[in-house]
């Protein structure tokens, strides 16, 4: 380590001996070299606006070195690291270390973004390396000063105890919130020098000696409100903080046990905490029930960046960037002064946070780059003063105390970007004359409470946020079906059945000015049919341009969901535009990046069919349906009691039937592992009855559960109608009352197509990242977990397993959380069958059907697999003999495709594929169901139920 150091010592030029230092800090940490370690120098990384530039050093998957010259300040290319970590996928670097010989700057963006996780200088060097301890050969953990996420983290489980512990107690739950917000307020204020140092630890510690909180506690807070100072005593020193904090003082008369929660809080460093702490105390003050109702979620910063730096960052970089002179650069200052931020789901402030530092970050940048490059007269004309203000600043929530915490973000990030920026400039050769932190402004008309789909929104530049996530059913139950009556009734033209956060990208879009940007995170469903038609269509349709976009990753917040980010333009941009996804489902599962000319509303890199529709051939087929939907577990036996049932009496093998899922389809469930169904379908109630021992089960287990579902139904309805009596209310479970001995959803049509085949038809998972289509008896009932094709003929099987099947199903397919679902009216609706196969190409397809089936079967029984771990296989690389008959089959199928034989599946479009895409029908009839050319093969029933 001292010798590494002696050569640093000797270092001065970024360009010239920026590669020996990296060898050389290689070696003292136990490598014979970067290269032999498997870093890269001068690793090639696109920027935003389609430039290439070159990262120092990359040594995946742990660290980004970027190095600047001796004496560079490194806090000016945070931002420039921030990019290069962000678009260094797959494998992206845990770490990131800003060096300019002197100083290393280390940061771990997935924990903290603000601030590094520490800063070395080379004189501490040898006493402070293990801070780069993931440096050393074999990983070890860092040692960092600097980690705000933990003293947060720490932090906000005290203050969120005080709170839980107030409301236990009996307070309001109003009071107690605004009380321990306003200690917040009050612990930050000491430590960072806006209150009297040490004066609120001082006075929770008089309290626990034996004086009363309410008094002591209530005179500091009502004193921080007062704009004439305290003549005399203890309190003489507070400053007027204003800002609506403390406009309303209630003090709480804390007992022993709380004044000493109080305490241990007040011992942490609240000057170091990540503001994020609001959003966890956000969190830490409501209840996992409330929470999910409210589709509330924390977003982590990194989350956040991915909105911020396309929709606000990055274009002001590429005008600041462009600009050549200083009037120039003083109109654009002028611009960012007067450049509004709305989030119309604000939550607790965190993207107004970050948005807000940014803008000043962005200012600091053109008061830097005056003073640096030009002469006294300009530099007299810029000033050093940082003018943006937080009253730039919108946000409306429809939580009360979500927005007093907003307000208290943008107090945290007034004083934390003061700072910033005294240090940035205290170099300055002009005085400093920055804008005080004190006294606050007030927000109290920038961040309000309302609801944002009805409430008037303010005009602004940009709009950003996390919007509430909820599907169509949820909102329905949770948020009540006369309040999304209003909603559709306000927004008619978004589909009932999109998910609730659709309504705020369809209002931002229409909100926006022309040439304003957004950009919101949504469920990935906003990339999916109802959904992407109430919102991302109407975008692109509007003369919108999708910018930059996240097609789906694992979210990172607290919410179990899987996510998309669409940033835009209203209006026309140039591109080349980005794409990323997470290509796994964990945190850690990697990313893909790619540029193209234009993203569709599908926020899909490959084949767009957004827009494909259905095809009228296809949809009056009869060729595809989801399964039977039980409803209610107490249908279900096993088949031990089945066989027993059967047994006793014969009659009951009518309505007693076995019942498969996907799930079971492809784990190669065996008989005598089968559930068999209680279906009593087309029957009566009356007919019902003579199958006396299941009709008494269904009446013993099934009815009480469907007369309480009806009732609550009822009363949601009647709530529904008091706000509005011609509302349309639900009447699914009055319906299955009803009919309560039959499953819900029965499938009358279906069944009665199944029982005019010989013995067998199609199905495949309706959720499934690999759709595997197989023949099962018509004896067996499909449950609504399978795809089912009422089709026997090995052409059709042929058609549906192909890969160019598979080509439109990955393209064309919703998604549960990650997962691909197969529906009819997204896939087979409009996917274009071969329109004119001749006999030989049939035959062909089916023969290469019947060889696919006969190469699983003897697989799996050879072995010992199912249809499941054998398709896994295949996500390797390798020969493997159902790789090559699925080949096969695609030759076929591509050979009977005319429109495939032109030109297979991919990004540029074919005459029939642009039928598809635009509903026009297909010549001639449906063509799924060609001869059956042979019997099935024999497999055991591991791979046919």
């Amino acid at each position: 380590m001292r010798a590494f150091v002696a050569y640093a010592r000797t270092c001065k030029d970024e360009k010239g001996e920026a590669q020996v230092f990296c060898e050389r800090l290689f070696k003292a940490f136990g490598h014979r070299g970067y290269k032999e370690a498997g870093a890269v120098l001068e690793e090639r990384v696109k920027m935003e606006d389609g430039r290439t530039k070159f990262a120092d050093l990359v040594w995946k998957p742990r660290v980004l070195i970027e190095m600047k010259k001796r004496g560079e300040k490194l806090a000016r290319h945070y931002t420039q690291a921030l990019q290069y970590w962000m678009r260094l996928t797959p494998n992206r670097p845990r770490y990131v270390v800003l060096c300019n010989f002197d100083e290393f700057w280390i940061y771990d963006f997935s924990t903290q973004m603000d601030e590094p996780m520490d800063r070395l200088t080379l004189d501490e060097f040898v006493d402070r390396y293990p801070a780069l301890n993931f440096l050393f050969p074999e990983e070890h953990e860092p040692l960092f000063r600097n980690n705000r996420a933990a003293v947060t983290d720490v932090a906000a489980t005290k203050i969120g105890g005080l709170f839980r512990t107030l409301v236990a107690r009996g307070e309001p739950r109003e009071r107690a919130q605004r009380f321990t917000l306003q200690c917040v307020v009050a612990m930050f204020s000491e430590d960072t020098g806006l209150l009297p140092r040490g004066l609120f630890t001082e006075l929770v510690k008089e309290c626990l000696k034996g004086s009363s909180s309410y008094d002591l506690i209530g005179a500091l807070f009502a004193q921080m409100n007062r704009e004439e100072r305290a003549r005399a005593g203890r309190l003489k020193h507070v400053r007027y903080f204003n800002g609506g904090i403390f406009k309303t003082v209630d003090p709480i008369d804390l007992k022993g046990d709380e004044l000493a929660v109080l305490d241990d809080a007040c011992q942490e460093k609240w000057s170091r905490i990540n503001p994020a702490i609001f959003g966890t105390l956000f969190q830490e003050s409501m209840e996992g029930k409330e929470r999910h109702q409210k589709g509330a979620h924390y977003t982590p910063e990194t989350e956040i960046m991915r909105v911020v730096l396309p929709t606000i960052v990055q274009p002001w970089q590429s005008r600041i960037r462009k600009a050549e002179s200083v009037r120039e650069l003083l109109e654009i200052r002028s611009a960012l002064t007067t450049f509004r931020v709305l989030d119309p789901a604000c939550g607790s402030g965190n993207f107004l946070y970050v948005a807000y530092r940014e803008l000043k970050r962005l200012e600091l940048s053109i008061i830097e780059r005056v003073h640096e490059e030009y002469k006294e007269a300009a530099r007299l004309k810029m000033g050093a003063a940082t003018t943006i203000q937080t009253k730039q600043f919108f946000g409306i929530d429809n939580d009360r105390f979500a927005v007093e915490l907003a307000k208290v973000t943008l107090v945290l990030a007034k004083k934390l970007a003061f700072d910033e920026a005294q240090h940035a400039l205290k170099d300055s050769r002009l005085g400093l004359d920055f804008d005080a932190p004190l006294p606050l402004e007030n927000l109290d008309e920038n961040v309000t409470f309302d609801d944002a789909l009805f409430c008037k929104w303010p005009p602004t530049d940009v709009i950003i946020g996390n919007p509430p996530y909820q599907s169509k059913n949820k909102a329905q139950g949770e948020l009540s079906p006369a309040y999304m009556q209003r909603v559709r009734a306000r927004y008619p033209e978004v589909p009932g059945h999109a998910d609730y956060c659709v309504y705020w990208f369809r209002r931002a879009h229409d909100e926006l000015p022309d040439g304003g940007r957004a950009g919101l995170v949504g469920t990935n469903t906003i990339r999916q049919n109802y959904s992407r038609v109430g919102g991302l269509d109407h975008i692109v349709g509007d003369g919108g341009t999708i910018t930059d976009a996240v097609s789906t990753q694992v979210w990172r917040g607290r919410a179990v969901v899987h996510v998309s980010i669409a940033n835009w333009i209203k209006g026309k941009a140039k591109g080349p535009f980005r794409i990323t996804q997470q290509l796994g489902d964990n945190l850690d599962s990697p990313w893909k990046e790619e540029w193209v000319p234009r993203i569709p509303s599908s926020l899909s890199a490959s084949f767009d069919v957004a827009s494909a529709q259905p095809l009228t051939v296809n949809v009056d087929s009869g060729a595809c349906y989801q399964g039977l939907t039980h409803g209610h577990e107490d249908f279900l036996i096993g088949r031990d009691e089945a066989r027993l049932l059967v047994a006793t009496r014969k009659e009951n093998a009518e309505v007693l039937l076995p019942y498969l899922n996907g799930d079971e389809l492809l784990s190669g469930m065996t008989p005598k592992d089968w559930r068999y169904v209680i279906d009593f379908a087309p029957r009566d109630q009356v007919a019902a009855r003579r199958y006396e021992e299941l009709f008494e089960h269904v009446e013993s287990h099934v009815l009480p559960t469907r007369k309480k579902a009806a009732q609550e139904e009822r009363e949601r309805n009647d709530e529904l109608h008091a706000d509005n009596p011609k509302a349309k209310g639900n009447r699914h479970h009055e319906g299955f009352l009803k009919r309560w001995w039959l499953l819900s959803y029965p499938r009358g049509e279906l069944v009665e197509k199944l029982s005019t085949l010989s013995q067998r038809y199609i199905v495949c998972g309706r959720v499934t990242k690999r759709p595997v289509f197989e023949f099962i008896s018509t004896r067996i009932r499909p449950n609504d977990m399978l795809a089912v094709f009422p089709l026997e003929d090995d052409y059709s099987f042929g058609i549906f397993q192909s890969g160019i099947h598979w080509a439109w199903f990955t393209a064309r397919c919703s998604t549960l959380k990650r997962e691909p679902r197969y529906t009819s009216n997204t896939v087979f609706d409009s996917f274009a069958w071969p329109q004119e196969p001749s006999k030989a190409q049939v035959l062909a397809v089916a023969k290469a059907a019947v060889e696919v089936r006969r190469t699983r079967t003897r697989l799996i029984n050879e072995n010992d697999l199912c249809l499941r771990t054998l398709y896994a296989q295949l996500d390797q690389p390798g020969e493997h003999p159902l790789r090559t008959a699925n080949e096969k089959l695609d030759q076929a199928v591509r050979a009977a495709s005319a429109w495939a034989r032109r030109r297979t599946l991919s990004r540029s479009s074919s005459t029939s594929t642009r039928n598809a895409a635009s509903g026009k029908r297909p010549s001639g009839r449906f063509r799924g169901l060609a001869c059956r050319t042979s019997a099935p093969p024999k497999t055991s029933p591991r791979t046919t139920a």
